[in-house]
């Protein structure tokens, strides 16, 4: 996260803190479950919390690490009780968050959001094979010659939550149910839009000329809605 967006962004979590601080005196115990306005509140907390926990990280943020920090920001009221249903809707939303960051640097840097490549990974020897007799023969490669590992991408990662939460079997005939499979739907949108605009970039983008941005003369909704 750059400086001056973790700077912004300070005002907005302690706002987020003193809504949650007025709130936790009323969900404790079997009061919670009279308050089921909450539920909507907790999701986009979620999608906020797990967004910029993965532009940190590039990582999925845990649940239970997700309920600690809702603990943290309850005050001496009691903790807020994220539930897990709170927790993977959320989830489902940060999704959207992913699409439009991966197309908007897409649009204005001309590549896919990517981590960077691991260049400490070394070969190593398989200790059971030597304890055997058995030496495995590594092919030792110069400085020169070997080549990092592909970091991954936000396509990579997208790819692989949607394949996880579309594992994902809540039970039939609730309302989690219902909501899991209206989200569903816009999860699969959004990753189709990333891979859309990945293609585009790749095929339509040689037509273009190195450092091309949406100029002030163009539309940048219209820009970024073309790839």
């Amino acid at each position: 996260m750059p400086p001056f967006a973790v700077k912004s962004n300070t005002q907005y979590w302690e706002t987020i803190q003193k809504q949650y601080q007025a709130i936790s005196g009323d969900l404790q115990g079997l009061n919670r479950h009279r308050y089921r306005q909450i539920t909507g509140g907790n999701q986009e907390f979620m999608e906020a919390l797990s967004f910029q926990h993965y532009l940190e990280t590039q990582t999925l943020i845990s649940y239970e690490a997700s309920q600690a920090r809702v603990t943290a920001m309850s005050g001496e009221g009691g903790a807020v009780q994220l539930t897990p249903e709170d927790y993977v809707l959320g989830i489902f939303d940060m999704v959207g968050e992913l699409m439009r960051f991966s197309i908007t640097s897409m649009a204005t840097n001309g590549k896919l959001p990517a981590g960077k490549p691991n260049l400490n990974k070394k070969l190593k020897r398989d200790d059971s094979a030597e304890q055997a007799g058995d030496e495995m023969e590594i092919d030792e490669q110069s400085p020169a010659s070997a080549e990092a590992p592909a970091p991954r991408d936000v396509l990579s990662d997208l790819r692989e939550l949607r394949l996880q939460l579309e594992m994902f079997d809540p039970p039939r005939g609730e309302k989690f149910y219902f909501e899991t499979e209206k989200k569903m739907t816009v999860m699969r949108e959004c990753v189709d839009k990333v891979e859309k605009a990945l293609y585009s970039l790749t095929v339509r983008g040689k037509e273009r000329p190195k450092g091309w941005l949406p100029g002030a003369s163009e539309d940048r909704r219209a820009a970024l809605e073309s790839y």
